[in-house]
């Protein structure tokens, strides 16, 4: 079962090797691409003030974090808990410098010796939707997740959005997550192949309005994110111009 860890932090400014320090890390599970409710999230004492402009977009005060623990005292149950995953993150090259920095300081592997892979959904936006904006914000409106409550970044919900925009950005592997529980019940099926079933009038189920119209609300989201290119979406609108 494939285990992925969606990942974000907030630091103290943008420099890791110029004495900058994370502040704030936010961990969310997803298990099969579902999430599993299994969060982590810290808040650091980085021993240092965080830049005017870095404080601005997170709003994390020093007085706030003057109590909490430093990165040393929280490293090992954060990298435990990492442990064998892949990782998700929105312009990985930041947090992992910034990763690889607090885990050099306390006599530690880089980052990604202690994990499978890193997955960069920036890269993958940029691939899919190139030339366009791609920061968190944009993606979440280009796949209708709500963020609304974002008015200042915060790791634990700058993850929780990001896996949801990963989950979007990626629906087609749900396609293949079917598959293969299909390839698992295809022993059992065959069991019953050799039953005629041609004798048997099987019912007709129709969707309710209420069922079709959520039916219909999928397929917009799905059209959505592709940018209005999906086949089934090209039929319809091919049959709508039919005399």
């Amino acid at each position: 079962m494939v285990r992925q860890i969606v990942l974000d932090t907030e630091t103290t400014g943008l420099s890791a090797e110029g004495g900058d320090r994370i502040i704030e890390i936010g961990c969310v599970e997803l298990v099969a691409r579902k999430l599993t409710g299994n969060n982590k999230h810290f808040y650091l004492n980085p021993g240092r003030d965080s830049h005017p402009d870095a404080l601005r977009i997170h709003g994390i005060s020093n007085e706030f974090l003057k109590d909490k623990p430093p990165f040393s005292a929280v490293v090992a149950e954060l990298m435990a808990y990492l442990q064998g995953a892949e990782i998700i993150i929105h312009n990985a090259a930041f947090d992992v410098g910034f990763l690889n920095k607090e885990l050099e300081l306390t006599g530690r592997a880089p980052f990604r010796d202690f994990v499978e892979e890193v997955t960069d959904t920036l890269v993958m936006a940029k691939e899919m939707y190139p030339g366009k904006r791609n920061s968190l914000d944009a993606l979440c409106d280009r796949l209708g997740v709500d963020n609304s409550g974002r008015t200042l970044h915060g790791a634990l919900l700058d993850a929780e959005l990001l896996a949801d925009v990963y989950i979007n950005l990626t629906r087609g592997q749900d396609a293949l997550l079917i598959a293969d529980e299909v390839a698992e019940g295809a022993q059992a099926l065959s069991v019953v192949s050799g039953i005629d079933l041609r004798g048997i009038a099987l019912p007709v189920l129709h969707a309710s309005e209420e069922e079709a119209a959520s039916h219909e609300g999928v397929l917009a989201q799905i059209d959505k994110a592709c940018g209005g290119k999906t086949i089934f979406r090209s039929i319809q609108n091919a049959e709508k111009t039919v005399p």
